[in-house]
């Protein structure tokens, strides 16, 4: 049936926030020119601004008055039956104040939901860590398809932000312990809120002279089986060897890290570090994904590794299309090997 596959099809696009020119809006004229009764556009809207976790955990308000707005008038141009539903969530939405934060929804394949409280500003607290970028949806759909190089492993994520691909991973590829690490104040703990809500109990414990945070909130919905999962402030230029033997990672991983370059020459160091602070371990893998916004960055990051001795290649792209089914973003990982 075109109406529940269509209105699964404005779900995906809207729970996450996509752009408003993602979704399948000639698909809807048409089915609305087809059939004049209002079902279709019900059904939109109970997996849409009506779906029980939105109304729970709301995307912007901003963001669902367009997207009302907009079905609006395709429902008005359709000349279709009126639905006063769509006016009245449009009123209430009306009156409700934009907040600072907001939430958004990332459907899993096998039916799951991560949901993260983010930024509404791209920059915020001084910082753009705030927000989910598509170098992390890029790397968590490519772990989703290559689960096992994920499974019953120490996984340590750089610069981990808002939480996204590490908390994806933890709920689709079973690692035994996974290690999120940042270092702004206000990251870590929107950081360690959104590990809670998505159903995850943080480690009390501290590693060796790493500040590792617990978390006290009760979770949102049933505890998984659980990796054990940890936060840890973890600043670049600082990390001594004994805070590297205490992580003792089989994988690092990290998404959106080589955009500045100045910060570049720091994490270079610290690749450089777990190279000679193994403790006769196998050295850990080591998956970065770009979005390359500046060549000239892009390229020094590339220059640092040959200097430091540190071999790369480039991951053939992946097909499993899950969070970016709208853009065709300009995302490269690259396997380091360390």
């Amino acid at each position: 049936m075109a109406g529940p596959e269509l209105g699964l099809r404005f779900q995906r696009c809207f729970l996450p926030a996509r752009q408003l020119r993602s979704f399948p809006w000639l698909e809807l004229e048409h089915s609305l020119r087809t059939s004049r009764d209002s079902s279709l556009l019900l059904d939109i809207l109970h997996r849409t601004i009506l779906h029980p976790l939105c109304v729970k955990y709301p995307l912007s308000a901003r963001y669902r008055r367009r997207f009302l707005t907009e079905l609006i008038k395709k429902h008005e141009s359709a000349a279709a039956e009126p639905l006063d539903e769509l006016y009245d969530a449009l009123a209430a939405i009306l009156n409700e104040e934009e907040s600072t934060h907001c939430y958004k929804h990332y459907l899993l394949p096998a039916g799951e939901c991560v949901t993260l409280c983010e930024s509404v500003a791209v920059i915020s607290e001084g910082t753009t860590g705030l927000v989910t970028w598509e170098a992390a949806l890029y790397l968590a759909e490519w772990a989703l398809q290559n689960p096992s190089g994920f499974r019953n492993r120490t996984v340590l994520e750089l610069g981990s932000g808002i939480g996204f691909t590490g908390i994806a991973i933890c709920k689709t590829c079973n690692p035994k312990t996974y290690i999120f690490s940042d270092y702004h104040h206000h990251v870590l703990q929107q950081l360690k809120e959104n590990i809670c809500l998505n159903g995850f109990v943080l480690e009390p414990e501290a590693a060796q002279h790493i500040q590792l945070e617990s978390g006290g909130q009760k979770a949102e919905g049933a505890n998984h089986q659980n990796p054990k999962v940890v936060v840890a402030e973890l600043e670049w230029g600082s990390v001594t060897e004994k805070q590297l033997l205490a992580l003792q990672p089989d994988v690092i991983i990290a998404a959106d890290v080589v955009y500045d370059p100045e910060i570049i020459g720091a994490l270079v160091g610290l690749l450089r570090q777990f190279s000679t602070s193994r403790a006769d371990r196998k050295p850990p893998e080591v998956y970065i994904a770009s979005t390359v916004r500046n060549p000239d960055t892009y390229h020094l990051f590339q220059a640092q590794l040959d200097k430091a001795g540190i071999g790369w290649q480039i991951i053939p792209a992946h097909s499993n299309c899950v969070f970016l089914c709208d853009v065709q973003p300009n995302v490269t990982i690259l396997q380091l090997f360390i």
